[in-house]
Order: structure tokens, then sequence, then C-alpha cells
């Protein structure tokens, strides 16, 4: 059974703070997408939540600093902080070649992988409130694989349908270039989840 040692419990208070923040990132993208009005106020908005993600991930860096006991290795503590905030920096980057690109009329498939990265982020905050319990964690890290499979399918059949119907070869390029960028994100909560195996099967 999986049981991590309570030896500080504010690291699990922090990276619960971590994946709430990246939920709203998540949601916010998903937002965006849903009513493309009011592009620069959105993206404005999420490059909020990602510069709030920076300092939260800042504040469990330095925590790790001045602690001697971890309630597990120091090494997963610092790759769960760095992973989780990746996420958002995508969906960040993301947002921002929306406005870099002047992209007035994003495919459809760019509202799909952002509804997938909401998924995972909402797999990843409930694998992390059970990090001080006895839970389940490995049945939503299959989920969120499970997600970025789906994503990746979503992302090359859009582009072949980009390279295929597109005939302005420097809006393919911007259209392609956003949809590499939220599959990434996706690939981004797979690597949280491959953390939080490794986190189990150490603490197993």
């Amino acid at each position: 059974m999986f049981q991590l040692i309570p030896k500080d419990t504010s690291f699990f208070k922090m990276f619960s703070a971590m994946s709430d923040n990246l939920i709203a990132g998540a949601r916010a993208l998903v937002d965006l997408f849903a009513d493309y009005r009011d592009v620069d106020k959105k993206i404005d908005e999420i490059r909020r939540i990602e510069r709030q993600g920076d300092e939260l991930t800042h504040a469990i860096l330095t925590k790790l600093n001045q602690t001697f006991i971890t309630p597990f290795d120091r090494e997963d503590i610092h790759q769960l902080a760095s992973k989780l905030d990746d996420v958002l920096d995508f969906i960040n980057a993301s947002g921002a070649r929306l406005v870099m690109y002047r992209i007035t009329d994003p495919p459809p498939a760019a509202g799909e992988l952002a509804r997938i990265i909401l998924m995972q982020s909402q797999e990843l905050q409930k694998a992390v409130s059970l990090m001080q319990k006895n839970g389940n964690i490995l049945s939503h890290c299959v989920e969120i694989n499970r997600l970025e499979n789906e994503a990746d399918l979503v992302c090359q059949q859009a582009i072949a349908r980009l390279f295929e119907y597109e005939k302005d070869p420097i809006n393919l390029i911007k259209v392609k270039e956003l949809l590499e960028f939220l599959e990434r994100a996706t690939d981004k909560a797979e690597d949280v989840a491959n953390v939080l195996e490794t986190v189990v099967l150490k603490n197993t």
C-alpha cells in the first residue's frame, strides 16, 4: 500500500495549491477557445496564472532547501514541482502564440486539446490530493497517459487536415505551431504522472 511518511505536511498543501492553479490556467485556456473574443484580456489572465505558478514553484523549491527531513525524496519533490510548472508554461506559451501570430480563427482541434489539458489537470489534482493518504494514485496516472495518447491523435489529425486544406503557407506554420504547443502541454502532464508513479513505487 502506498503511504508517505508525513514528516512535513506543508509540502502537500503547496502541491495542492500548484494543482489548483494549474486547473485555473487550463480552464482559462478552455474558455478562451470556447468564446474566442476579448483574446488579449483572456491571454493576460493566463499570464497572471502562469506567474502565480512560478511563485508557487519557487516557494516549494525554497522550502525544499530549508527542510532537513522531507516527506519523500528531495529529487522527486523538485521534479514534481518543476514538471507541474512546465504544464502551465506550455499553456501560457500556447496562449502567447495566439497574440504573437495574430491567429484570428484557431481550429476546433485547439479547443479539443485545451479540454484534454483541463481533464489531465483535474486528474493531476486528484492524484496530488491522495499523496498524503493511502489513495490509488496510479489509476489517475493511467488516465493522464490515456488522455495524452488521445491528444496525440487529435493533433496528428488536425495537422493532416491543415496540410490538406490550408492554402496560406504562413498561416499553416502559425496554426501548426499552436497545435504542437498545446500537444506538448499534454506531454508535460504525462511527465508529472511519471514522477508521481516514481514516488508511489519508492514508497510502496
